[in-house]
């Protein structure tokens, strides 16, 4: 008899029930901090120690590596040995595994590389040239956009009909052109390992029949987030076998802009008539006045599959709203709470601050600055995406493909060696009328003379470098292929005769390269028997690709709402939270979108384990206008009983387009050395008389009308005024 005591003890009932259910169909709605990834660690354990499936029959999908490094190192700690036969990544990993194992049948080398968003971009910009087409008329990323939101939807350029319009049918030539290329090349980008990964499955009944029969159990992490290619190629796994586990949330679909399609967790049930739906609620992240408001937004939105979120952890305090004068004032009010938390033992690292766009960041990183609070903006450059990375990358790559067009160009001319723009543009021309790669191109060139006789040295100088390097190379462990590769490139020269410490930097960085190496461990989930160098190089796009953000320091976190999904903070402040701002301008005339704005307030609310802050001024200069926006409709739904207003203010009058919310907590206090119509002078804004006062202590602020520069809002604390008789 198996003793399951350490594996179903730290569950509550309905974990238990999704952990020990028999093999079926099974929809796992898990709500926000309800603990989904441990109910999915442990369903895997239990099937194998209980229900006997071998780890070689089960397959784990997650949308990160960092997930999936998660999940399975806490399967081995739960098993107490290895699993390297167990099948668990992301979706482009698991399909990078397929194409690898079945190059031939998905009409690919062997040897076919990956590239990762920059590589494709700067490949489409080749095929612009090629086209001569305006970069200005025809924004590359804009073409990169529309690629890869057709190959998201199953769609190739041959599959598009044809159309009057001419925007229309020069992209779809775009796209023709691009595919052309990288199927001369051997590249593959990321939407292009979802879609070629579906038709190996789909074209090849064999293949398709292999891991039919071979995953016995399919598992799936955030569900909710899948596109329509990923979803149609879980089908295709689980056809008829009833054995498709998955968890997810329809409450936290949030990325529809990058095409997550909602209507996959909805369509579960019309595709899987056998199967169950367990509701996660119990939440053990937030407090119950938290979750109570993010359950009273989110109930506004139609169609939901449905489940409240609920606590044993006690009520906690309100939320706190606070009604800023403008950007500043707010940022001040954040930066301030910020600092009382620290003095009083907090965590940096355990407070964020979550922006609907970008652009608010701006007056919270000028504010911590001034306070000296170390911070850090969330998604900063990657390891894998820095330059000096890339370009060691690339000459690895052509070590081990010299077709790879995207590292050619890349490192041809890097360091310096005399090759220029016009050598690449000739070898370009050369490739594309005799339809091979730029390598072959190369040696056509210079077969028969067609360079000058310094182009054609360096160029044939680079070419003998990289086959050099190869044979130097070969059967050397990884690291030292990394190292050697590194030194004999010229990189670490060319980057130590760079002036200053960016230098010293990247060179660091090569060499952590190396070391990267060293510590990589090919063993796991290579059953496809690759040389190490391939799936290192395999690692790194694929680590590239990823928008999950490198652990945090002791630091403020400042990040979009949408980079916050999955993370948690003892403290969070949700800012700018007026009409136009979240939601959005674009949004609010479509319900759809709008449906999708709320999920993602509800998202940020339930971020908060103890404190939640919520923040809107009632004027804002944005892109270059004053505005006097209303506060945000998802406030309005909260009830008041879960809000208090923190800002104790004058009856001022305001602008005539600010509604602020009226709360039980608002209150009509100034204390204030100044008065009403008191004249004041300002060392930049010269002679003024005072219109308004609110506030009190740190907080007190007055309206002015200045002479010169018309009416300002000032901090008294700050402003330096001096009375006038």
């Amino acid at each position: 008899m198996i003793d399951v005591t350490d594996l179903l003890d730290p569950l509550n009932d309905a974990q238990r029930q999704a952990v020990t259910a028999p093999s079926q169909a099974m929809l796992v709605l898990a709500g926000a901090g309800s603990g989904k990834t441990r109910v999915l660690v442990h369903r895997i354990v239990w099937q194998i120690q209980v229900q006997g499936v071998s780890p070689h029959g089960i397959l784990a999908v997650t949308f990160t590596n960092k997930a999936a490094r998660e999940m399975r190192g806490r399967i081995e700690e739960l098993l107490q040995r290895p699993t390297h036969n167990l099948w668990i990544g992301t979706f482009h990993g698991l399909a990078h595994r397929l194409l690898r194992r079945h190059a031939r049948q998905a009409k690919l080398p062997e040897t076919f590389q990956v590239m990762d968003s920059a590589d494709q971009l700067r490949v489409i910009k080749r095929i612009l040239q090629a086209l001569n087409l305006d970069e200005a008329k025809w924004p590359p990323k804009q073409v990169q956009w529309f690629i890869n939101a057709q190959k998201d939807e199953g769609v190739r350029a041959r599959h598009m009909p044809e159309t009057g319009d001419l925007y229309m049918r020069q992209m779809i030539a775009i796209y023709r052109a691009y595919e052309e290329l990288c199927d001369r090349s051997g590249l593959v980008d990321f939407a292009e390992l979802l879609l070629r990964a579906h038709e190996l499955l789909r074209d090849n009944p064999d293949v398709l029949s292999f891991y039919q029969e071979r995953f016995q159990q399919v598992h799936v992490d955030e569900f909710q987030d899948t596109n329509t290619i990923q979803y149609a190629w879980l089908r295709l796994l689980t056809q008829d076998k009833n054995n498709l586990f998955v968890v997810g949330d329809d409450d936290q679909s949030i990325y529809g802009w990058r095409g997550a399609r909602i209507e996959n967790i909805y369509s579960f049930q019309k595709h899987f008539p056998g199967h169950e739906v367990i509701k996660l609620e119990q939440n053990y992240r937030s407090t119950g006045n938290i979750l109570k408001a993010a359950n009273q937004v989110i109930a506004h939105n139609e169609g939901r599959l449905g489940k409240e979120l609920w606590t044993e952890a006690g009520e906690g305090e309100p939320i706190s709203l606070y009604a800023a004068f403008n950007e500043q004032d707010e940022a001040f009010f954040v930066i301030e709470r910020i600092r009382a938390w620290i003095k009083e033992g907090g965590a940096r690292a355990d407070t964020a601050i979550l922006y609907r766009s970008n652009a608010q960041s701006r007056q919270f990183e000028e504010r911590l600055v001034q306070a000296g609070i170390p911070y850090r903006v969330y998604g900063g450059l990657r390891f894998f995406e820095r330059a000096e990375i890339k370009n060691a990358l690339a000459y690895l790559r052509l070590i081990a493909n010299r077709d790879d067009d995207v590292s050619f160009e890349r490192v041809v001319n890097t360091p310096t060696r005399g090759i220029g723009a016009k050598t690449v543009d000739d070898l370009r021309v050369i490739a594309r009328d005799r339809g091979t790669s730029l390598w072959r191109a190369a040696r056509i060139m210079l077969e028969h003379g067609m360079l000058s006789a310094r182009a054609g040295n360096a160029l044939a100088g680079f070419m003998q470098l990289v086959d050099r390097m190869a044979a130097e190379t070969e059967g050397m462990e990884l690291f030292e292929q990394v190292k050697r590769t590194v030194e004999k490139s010229g990189l670490i020269e060319f980057y130590q005769n760079s002036k200053g410490e960016q230098g010293e930097e990247k060179v660091e960085n090569l060499e952590e390269l190396v070391n990267a190496a060293r510590l990589f461990d090919p063993a796991i989930d290579n059953e496809d028997n690759l040389g190490p160098l391939e799936l290192f190089l395999a690692h790194a796009a694929l680590e590239a690709g990823e928008m999950q953000g490198e652990d945090f320091d002791d630091c403020v976190q400042l990040m979009t709402l949408h980079s916050a999904k999955g993370l948690e903070f003892k403290v969070v402040f949700m800012v700018g939270m007026e009409e136009g701002l979240f939601p959005s301008l674009q949004s609010v005339e479509d319900p759809k979108r709008l449906e999708e704005e709320r999920r993602l307030c509800y998202v940020g609310m339930t971020r908060a384990m103890q404190t939640l802050y919520m923040t809107y001024a009632e004027s804002r200069r944005l892109y270059g206008r004053e505005n006097y926006p209303r506060p945000s409709r998802f406030l309005r739904e909260i009830p008041a009983e879960y809000l208090q207003e923190v800002r104790l203010r004058a009856q001022v009058s305001r602008p005539a387009a600010a509604t602020p919310l009226k709360t039980a907590a608002s209150a009509s206090l100034s204390v204030s050395q100044y008065k009403l119509g008191q004249r004041v002078s300002h060392a930049k804004f010269g002679e003024g008389v005072i219109l308004q006062l609110e506030g009190q202590g740190a907080q007190e602020r007055a309206q002015i009308n200045f002479k010169a520069a018309g009416v300002k809002w000032l901090m008294l604390a700050y402003a330096g005024l001096a009375a006038l008789p």
